[in-house]
């Protein structure tokens, strides 16, 4: 194809878990140049840590490998590429497996894989401790230089999630190292179809805007051009949309501050512009880019030790005195050799003069952590069985008593550029080394985090209307959410619907977000560390809770570990808004 052209490239998977029939659906649902999946996340690192403890040859998503053997052939007579990080801890392993399974139908596929990003043989010279896994997040210019030399199949270790547009975009568009506005553009693009059907509309907040049906989500394709900009589409007559609140909606999801730093280049998440281009297609354009960072950042998780949690229903009257009672049974049953921590939460979900049993019930969640499985195996979930005749009346567990399960911590480590290889394994077996790009820098926050930002806040807020009636009403009324987790904290990006005055609840949103305003509307992080970043021209707020997650997905005992619901929450949350919004 023309390297002027647009690169149609396509997304199956959005993590480890994704729909199986997607490979098929996308290569088979209309025309692609290269299909791209992501299936890592800091909690699937620790799932392929552990199975390559048990089994040294593992290590990659093996659900990719079921995808290619069904998909292969398709993909290679539509001459459609795939490029996926599906590798994890092991992509040379991924890599010989493909070729297994491409021999055993006959196929003789040019496969290629990217490698370096495993810092494990060399932590204790990186000064990296008690680590399962370490792995620095590269970037797109090794799956380039595969594509470059013909490869069909590229799979990748820990790549960042946006690496796998960003590679293919630069094979085909040629673009340097420096032409940062252009591998923004990309990365940005990559941004929003990494994480699958979220971009057309799955998680969604305004999903009732779209009528959805019993099909399931198309998956989405970005057509990136050669100044990388890139129109977000889907196939035809799929399930879902494609607007631009449901690409906003990715653009806001897991991220900082208005720029969006990766391995080849920092994205100006503030300059970028949003237009509809027809049903189902909204242009991304206009994104600045700058030298990407002087450091890479490097995900490693630990073992953490072995947690377990029990369940209480308590039901009808006395809710207090019954949760008082058992949690007084409880930590006295567990002082002789107490778990190094122990949470409480009772969700209070009943009601007065309930119809049914359920209606009046609500549950008592004890769960416990410590370095010592026999701590919280057996000696806690026999201190609360054995209560069952002995505590409060009505006393009913949700599920049988497990054993202790190993947990996990994330955190982000940072290493020098040049302590990290990056190297393609092309399909002839010849490996070739990528260079570092030009001109890194240290980062202090970037443009747009400071005074500019706060420029465009105050001449938006300056707009809004004066002495005004207030009603009290959901913050989602016309707010729009998306919220996830990196790490312990958790991010929420808050964006207004602007088909009706757009820029007084522009205005209005930035104003109202505030640290204080988040404390008051999540009371778990009174004592933490909030803060938020406005992005006016997306009619949005970004809002960081440091910790609220504890030490990360795999350790968190909130309720919501991921902060996958903590957006909706806060739309349900009651606020002052004033009439002419509405």
């Amino acid at each position: 194809m023309s390297p002027t052209a647009a690169l149609r490239i396509g997304n199956c998977s959005g993590f480890y878990g994704d729909r199986l029939s997607a490979m098929r659906e996308m290569l088979e649902g209309g025309e692609l140049d290269v299909l791209t999946g992501d299936y890592l996340a800091e909690l699937t690192m620790l799932i392929l840590g552990r199975d390559r403890m048990k089994d040294p040859t593992l290590g990659y998503a093996r659900t990719f490998v079921r995808q290619a053997e069904d998909c292969l052939g398709v993909a290679l007579e539509r001459g459609v590429k795939i490029v996926s990080n599906a590798g994890g801890l092991n992509p040379a392993g991924l890599a010989d497996k493909l070729r297994e399974i491409a021999a055993a139908q006959g196929l003789s596929p040019r496969i290629a894989y990217v490698q370096g990003d495993d810092l494990m043989p060399r932590v204790g010279d990186l000064g990296i401790e008690n680590a399962l896994t370490a792995n620095a997040y590269l970037g797109g210019f090794g799956i380039a230089a595969a594509l470059g030399r013909g490869a069909d199949v590229v799979v990748t270790g820990r790549v960042t999630d946006a690496s796998v547009v960003v590679g293919p975009a630069v094979a085909h568009f040629g673009w340097s190292p420096d032409q940062y506005d252009e591998l923004a553009g990309a990365m940005v693009a990559g941004h929003v179809i990494e994480c699958g059907t979220q971009a057309t509309g799955g998680n969604f907040s305004g999903f009732r805007s779209f009528r959805p049906d019993a099909r399931p989500l198309g998956f989405p394709i970005a057509e990136v051009a050669a100044d990388g900009s890139a129109v977000i589409t889907k196939h035809p007559d799929t399930g879902g949309a494609v607007t631009r609140d449901t690409v906003t909606a990715q653009l806001v999801y897991e991220i900082v501050g208005p720029t969006y730093l990766g391995p080849d280049v920092s994205a100006r998440l503030d300059t970028i512009e949003l237009a509809e281009d027809g049903l189902d297609r909204v242009r991304v354009s206009g994104v600045r880019g700058e030298a990407p960072p002087e450091s890479l950042k490097v995900c490693v998780n630990e073992l953490g030790g072995f947690r377990n949690s029990v369940e209480f229903v308590l039901v009808g009257l006395d809710i207090d005195a019954k949760a008082d009672w058992v949690r007084a049974q409880m930590e006295a049953a567990l002082a002789t050799r107490p778990p190094a921590a122990v949470e409480w939460s009772l969700a209070r979900t009943e009601r007065e003069d309930a119809d049914t049993e359920e209606a009046a019930s609500c549950r008592l969640r004890c769960s416990v952590k410590d370095p010592d499985a026999n701590v919280v195996g057996r000696a806690f979930t026999g201190a609360a069985v054995e209560l069952a005749l002995a505590s409060y009346p009505g006393f009913t567990l949700t599920a049988p008593p497990a054993p202790a399960s190993p947990y996990g911590v994330y955190r982000a480590e940072y290493v020098d550029r040049a302590d990290v290889q990056h190297t393609v394994v092309h399909a002839d077996g010849r490996a070739e080394e990528i260079a570092n790009p030009p001109g890194v820098t240290a980062w202090d926050g970037g443009p747009g985090s400071g005074s500019d930002i706060a420029e465009q806040v105050d001449a938006v807020a300056a707009q809004a209307p004066r002495d005004q009636v207030t009603r009290r009403l959901p913050l989602g009324t016309f707010v729009h959410s998306r919220s996830g987790d990196k790490g312990g904290d958790a991010n929420v990006g808050l964006w207004v619907d602007r088909s009706e005055h757009a820029e007084e609840r522009v205005a209005w949103l930035t104003k109202l977000v505030t640290p204080e305003r988040v404390r008051e509307l999540v009371p778990e992080a009174a004592d933490l560390p909030v803060e938020v970043y406005p992005l006016p021209n997306l009619g949005a707020v970004n809002v960081v809770i440091r910790g609220l997650l504890g030490q990360g997905v795999a350790a968190s005992t909130r309720f919501d570990p991921q902060a996958k619901a903590l957006g909706e929450w806060l739309r349900s949350r009651h606020v002052s808004i004033t009439e002419d919004l509405l």
